[in-house]
């Protein structure tokens, strides 16, 4: 392993925290990344890194190097592709992401091939969950978040791509057997799916917008409650309640007839969709290129929704939870 690719897993290794999962993210052995970061130690003179059996800190030396080693890495990067920019058929690489499973799904997704036929020498790792990762620490390039950003987001690069459309949903059975609600006044004889990110959490309970245009929410009682897009629709398709989710994950059952919108003059605040990446002076071309492909998808997805109704719906790729 040469100096720069042993400054690369030194970087690496800060930025997770941890030998073990700087090793995954870069598909080493955990015992070359050790071994890189000696050398690289003993090649500079000085330690780097303190070592213990709970964590690794920096050393005052080590923080000063990865500074600069950031810079440097940055700077190599922009000079490997300053030739290659304007030829785009030349992107190859590894690209991590992350998003949501609905998001994933329905917008992403159907449209991926069209990427890799076009760029047949890239490489994606695609991780879809409700969890909000940790960009830096797990190795990503980029995420696709739904939702306020919060706490943890504040230090990473934000943009914005639009807003979801958030509808309330019930199933047919559930209709048939406790009838339809029609104001927030009548949710108190009904049952909501809780869903939260973090089991243990409290659930916020009915949220919708009132005629001032105020957010407002109604507590409710309901049996389950979860974590993860595919059981929270699961749950409302057995029956067992009400649930508030994007547009874009329950359109092809609201479609098929399998969910069926309710309270439409009451539905949630839209959900923001923000891209977000790490803070770098200088992108790889592969990760810029594939930055604006997905705002570009996000876009065309959200003129579609745009539309009339019918002629939105008939745009989509229809596909089953």
């Amino acid at each position: 392993m040469n100096p720069m690719e042993q400054m690369q897993v030194f970087s690496r290794v800060v930025e997770t925290g941890s030998f073990t999962q700087a090793a995954a993210s870069l598909g080493l052995a955990k015992a070359s990344v050790s071994a890189a970061v000696q050398k690289l130690e003993a090649r500079v003179g000085t330690r780097l890194l303190h070592r213990s059996t709970r964590r690794l800190q920096l050393s005052q030396d080590g923080q000063l190097f990865y500074e600069r080693a950031k810079e440097v890495l940055a700077d190599l990067d922009e000079l490997h592709g300053l030739f290659r920019q304007a030829d785009t058929q030349s992107l190859r690489g590894r690209l991590r992401l992350d998003m949501s499973t609905g998001v994933a799904r329905q917008i992403v997704m159907p449209r991926l091939p069209e990427l890799l036929e076009r760029h047949p020498e890239l490489e994606i790792e695609f991780s879809s969950t409700e969890r909000r990762v940790d960009l830096v620490r797990e190795g990503f390039d980029c995420v696709l978040r739904i939702g306020p950003l919060g706490i943890a987001e504040a230090g990473l690069q934000a943009r914005p791509l639009g807003l979801l459309p958030v509808v309330n949903c019930l199933s047919p059975a559930y209709l048939a057997r406790r009838g339809e609600p029609r104001t927030p006044d009548e949710l108190p004889e009904h049952r909501l799916v809780h869903y939260v990110s973090v089991l243990g959490a409290r659930s916020r309970g009915f949220e919708y917008l009132d005629a001032s245009g105020q957010q407002q929410c109604q507590a409710m009682a309901g049996a389950l409650t979860v974590n993860n897009a595919e059981a929270y629709q699961a749950a409302c398709l057995a029956g067992l309640g009400l649930i508030q989710a994007p547009r874009v994950g329950v359109q092809a059952l609201l479609g098929q007839g399998l969910l069926r919108e309710v309270l439409p003059a009451y539905r949630p605040p839209d959900m923001p969709l923000t891209l977000l990446y790490a803070h770098r002076r200088q992108l790889p071309a592969r990760v810029r290129y594939v930055m604006d492909w997905l705002a570009g998808v996000v876009a065309d997805h959200l003129r579609a929704e745009a539309r009339p109704a019918g002629e939105a719906f008939a745009a989509q790729p229809q596909s089953g939870p």
